[in-house]
């Protein structure tokens, strides 16, 4: 079984076909062929269901398919760790973020990480907290940065705090609270709510202030992104609440502060096997030492990394 074979059943997975991961491979699709029938004749299982339509994965290639990307992922830290001792710092970055983090300022970091280490291929994907935890938990992520309720622990990863916030809310123009700079939970439960989807982190922060309090909110429209949740408060079809320090992004809205507001913390999340030599790097700009055992995940670094170079 050859790393090589592992990648091109990897491509097929992902790419849904042979001639698409093959382009991605960079090789002739009859060779990614043979390489696949090679492996499937070695493992004595179908890895895939072929058709003139489609290409999908058997039961056997369900079950080969993540063990697989765990070892291509196995061999690539390797190299890195090697690369690493004779002070170079290569191999792959993969960044997940909430869409409203604030806490850094995510391009210019990535930006002066790509400049000092050019070698590093660097990836981004947004996603809700939830996703972006569970996939640093994998070693699909590195590195994530999510917003949670404070005092909430994630599991399989370690993590260390950025930054504490409260949500203020977000209503249209001409909204009777459009124009104040404060208001108060009992009020905002009279209005009808868009939010992020129920159970996720986002919508925690909010379900829990109003929970404390006594009072219980109408979510009208669920959202993933806070784009969306913007362009639904635009059309005046409710309104929301978002952290604090991303309200500003939000152009077309009023945004009104509250007394007794919902909390956040804003954290960096990595593997607990520990980062690889990237990540390593990545957060120690960010003013995170990954050595540090920490068991206080709200304690903010003492240098914030709002302020790292």
């Amino acid at each position: 079984m050859e790393l090589q074979q592992m990648r091109s059943v990897g491509a097929v997975a992902e790419t849904g076909g042979f001639t698409r991961a093959a382009e991605r491979c960079h090789v002739v699709q009859s060779a990614l062929s043979h390489q696949i029938a090679r492996l499937e004749k070695e493992l004595g299982a179908r890895l895939f269901h072929r058709t003139s339509r489609s290409v999908r994965l058997t039961a056997a290639g369900e079950a080969f398919v993540p063990v697989a990307r765990q070892a291509l992922e196995a061999a690539d830290r390797a190299r890195a760790e090697v690369e690493a001792v004779a002070g170079e710092v290569r191999g792959r970055l993969a960044v997940g973020a909430i869409s409203t983090v604030a806490a850094v300022d995510l391009a210019r970091e990535l930006g002066a990480y790509r400049a000092r280490y050019p070698q590093v291929r660097i990836s981004l994907r947004m996603e809700m907290s939830e996703q972006l935890i569970e996939q640093v938990r994998q070693g699909t992520l590195d590195v994530a940065f999510v917003g949670l309720v404070p005092g909430a622990r994630s599991q399989g990863v370690r993590e260390r705090a950025l930054a504490h916030g409260e949500l203020v809310a977000v209503v249209p123009p001409g909204h009777p609270l459009a124009g104040r700079e404060w208001t108060d939970l009992p009020r905002l439960a009279e209005e009808t709510f868009v939010d992020f989807t129920a159970g996720s982190a986002a919508r925690r922060q909010r379900d829990e202030a109003f929970r404390a309090a006594g009072l219980t909110t109408e979510v009208a429209f669920e959202v993933t992104t806070v784009e969306f949740l913007a362009k639904l408060v635009r059309a005046g079809l409710g309104i929301g609440m978002v952290p604090q320090a991303f309200a500003s992004e939000l152009t077309g809205l009023s945004v009104v502060r509250v007394h007794s507001a919902p909390a956040r913390v804003e954290r960096v999340v990595w593997n607990r096997l520990g980062p690889s030599p990237a990540a390593a790097a990545f957060l120690a700009a960010l003013g995170v030492d990954p050595s540090d055992p920490g068991t206080d995940p709200d304690r903010v670094p003492a240098v914030p990394a709002a302020q790292s170079t």
